[in-house]
């Protein structure tokens, strides 16, 4: 079964009666996913860029956007319009289908992995997770990979706090550390 069914099928019920709402529409639900990637080596190293550019695609499934720098930063040796990271904002089933993959075959290949921190929510019910290594979708090959990226993952949801969009994530199998 699918995230997207079972989000339907099973979560939804479950999580209107137990955060007591009276209308189905006031359940949370995930809105979007954005994953990003600075990448400042990218204003030295083009090769940078491109081997980012199709790693992004390929874990996503969708061409990502180069971000630019706003102006220049003379300490950092970049100048206004020079590339700086990419990004990919995921919606409807390709978001379903990443959140499903990242839960439960991304997140449980990292070494030493104990669960993802319970705190990284911004109080609106949003929650970040910064990856390290790329290596752990099954999608990158570690013979095809210049150089280990990490990335930053932000789930957006509808959730008016953190702890709605906390049982959301949990009932969805975000594995939390237990404290």
């Amino acid at each position: 079964m699918s995230l997207k069914t079972s989000y339907r099928e099973k979560i939804q019920p479950k999580l209107l009666k137990d955060l007591d709402f009276t209308n189905i529409h006031q359940v949370p639900k995930v809105v979007k996913v954005t994953v990003n990637r600075g990448l400042g080596e990218a204003a030295q190293n083009a090769k940078a860029l491109e081997a980012s550019l199709a790693e992004i695609a390929t874990i996503t499934g969708q061409k990502p956007v180069v971000t630019r720098a706003k102006k220049a930063i003379a300490g950092f040796k970049i100048r206004a319009g020079m590339p700086i990271g990419i990004a990919v904002t995921l919606r409807g089933d390709r978001m379903y289908s990443f959140l499903e993959r990242l839960i439960h075959l991304a997140l449980p290949r990292i070494r030493d992995f104990r669960g993802v921190s319970d705190r990284s929510f911004d109080g609106r019910g949003n929650y970040t997770l910064g990856i390290r290594e790329q290596i752990i979708f099954p999608e990158i090959s570690f013979d095809t990979i210049d150089s280990i990226r990490g990335m930053d993952i932000t789930i957006v949801t509808s959730a008016r706090s953190d702890d709605e969009g906390r049982a959301l994530l949990r009932e969805m199998g975000m594995p939390f550390r237990s404290n």
